[in-house]
């Protein structure tokens, strides 16, 4: 994880947050919130209090900074906040509190039998979806191949924020997770929310969260993460380029998009059978594409099948990168020979 340096805060606001934490009942939200992302019903349940008064407890919260509150779907779900000035203080308060002691032992195991429903919820769809998935799986080479070159090209430097548009199952919210402080998989499937939540609760992933939203018009802020992905999701979309050009405005100078996708093919049936919308991409439509995105494509990478599958889907990877930073680069060295 990336390291850094301890937030100075002021006297007012650590004094709102004591206070805010201070609370039997607050404290116990803070805990739970650090293992997971809840609703009002789930820390109903829990706490095994009325909803107004949890209700009560979590504006609390909310008002002193230390959670937020997201929307997916029907559902308000909450978690600890990412300003590093609270986290810092409420990760801290958290880390010690006695995990034996009965009443946070009881919480804790309340709230393993949520996850557990959440994961029956999870494995339940995959079950309902797992024959479509495996036939166009067996088309292509396997997800290590492709998930070695991902790791190969992003490399192993700690950076601060990833978004992973399309999320699906959260893989690659999962696979980034030893590298980013903080991570966002955007979906519009609830189902596909669900999943990848259980999956990233499962493989202890912490400090990633999902949401429901929309490809082209994402619920994060712009300008603002070193890492965007796009996996397996343009052939589902009427204007993959609009899309390209979403994710790019997503980036700090600098940062990287990685696409990955199939090459155009002729299986017909993907688009009759599993709702994709078009058959592959060629290497000169997504460079013109990043083009108009004003990302300049730095890598292209095929994953042809073999054997049996031989006659299947190539798997197509495309690195690109924001150009701002380089640009002041070359504008700082023209201002250093000209002095």
């Amino acid at each position: 994880m990336l390291k850094r340096p301890r937030t100075q805060i002021r006297l007012d606001m650590m004094v709102d947050i004591l206070k805010a934490a201070a609370e039997p009942s607050r404290l116990r939200i803070l805990l739970l919130l650090s293992h997971a992302d809840l609703t009002v019903s789930d820390l109903t349940e829990v706490l095994n209090q009325s909803q107004p008064r949890v209700s009560r407890h979590l504006k609390l919260l909310l008002d002193a900074g230390l959670i937020v509150r997201y929307q997916e779907g029907s559902w308000a779900f909450f978690r600890l906040a990412e300003e590093v000035a609270q986290r810092e203080v409420v990760d801290w308060i958290v880390a010690r509190v006695d995990r034996a002691d009965p009443l946070a032992d009881r919480d804790l195991e309340r709230l393993e039998a949520i996850k557990r429903r959440r994961q029956e919820r999870a494995a339940e769809y995959f079950a309902k979806n797992a024959a479509s998935w495996d036939q166009i799986r067996s088309l292509h080479v396997p997800d290590a191949a492709v998930e070695a070159e991902l790791k190969r090209l992003v490399g192993d430097r700690p950076f601060e924020s990833m978004v992973d548009l399309g999320t699906g199952t959260g893989r690659l919210l999962e696979l980034f997770a030893p590298l980013y402080r903080r991570g966002v998989g955007i979906d519009l499937s609830r189902e596909m929310l669900a999943v990848a939540r259980a999956n990233l609760e499962r493989a202890g992933v912490m400090n990633a969260l999902v949401r429901l939203g929309d490809i082209y018009a994402p619920p994060v802020e712009r300008d603002a993460h070193d890492l965007v992905t796009i996996h397996q999701v343009l052939h589902y979309l009427e204007d993959p380029g609009a899309a390209i050009r979403e994710a790019a405005r997503l980036l700090r100078p600098g940062g990287k998009l990685v696409i990955v996708d199939f090459a155009p093919h002729a299986h017909e049936f993907l688009r009759e059978e599993h709702a994709h919308l078009r058959l592959g991409f060629s290497d000169r439509q997504i460079g013109e594409w990043l083009a108009e995105a004003e990302l300049d494509l730095e890598e292209t990478l095929a994953f042809a099948p073999e054997g049996e599958a031989a006659e299947g889907l190539t798997v197509k990877l495309w690195l690109a990168r924001d150009t701002r930073v380089a640009v002041a680069a070359d504008n700082a060295s023209e201002r250093r020979e000209t002095v």
